[in-house]
């Protein structure tokens, strides 16, 4: 079956895209964002956040990236980038690049100055 004989869509939808395959969707996803919320999430969450986030560092393009940290869930996951900067992995620089909060507003406030 084809992905979207999978999938239930939204009926209020204003516009729908259909990809053949995930790269192609978060290629198009990446290309017609204008920034990058991460909302708590499993491992495919997981796999397009730092996704995005290696494309940021790599400079494959400049939109902020940001972690909505609701009840503290990316606490552990920001705790191992701490652990990869100390130990050598991870630039300071470079983990700047992720913005993050608790707070939704106050993050769309911090994208919008980047």
């Amino acid at each position: 079956k084809a992905l979207h004989d999978k999938e239930t869509f939204h009926s209020g939808l204003t516009q729908l895209h259909v990809t053949e395959n995930m790269h192609e969707r978060k290629s198009m996803m990446a290309q017609l964002a204008d920034g990058f919320i991460t909302f708590p999430g499993g491992i495919g969450t997981f796999e397009e956040f730092f996704e995005v986030y290696t494309w940021k560092k790599l400079g494959f393009h400049n939109k902020p990236c940001g972690l909505l940290n609701v009840n503290n869930y990316f606490g552990p996951m920001i705790q191992m980038l701490d652990n990869a900067e100390e130990e050598g992995f991870l630039l300071p620089e470079d983990k700047n690049l992720l913005i993050q909060s608790h707070d939704v507003i106050e993050l769309l406030s911090q994208m919008l100055e980047h």
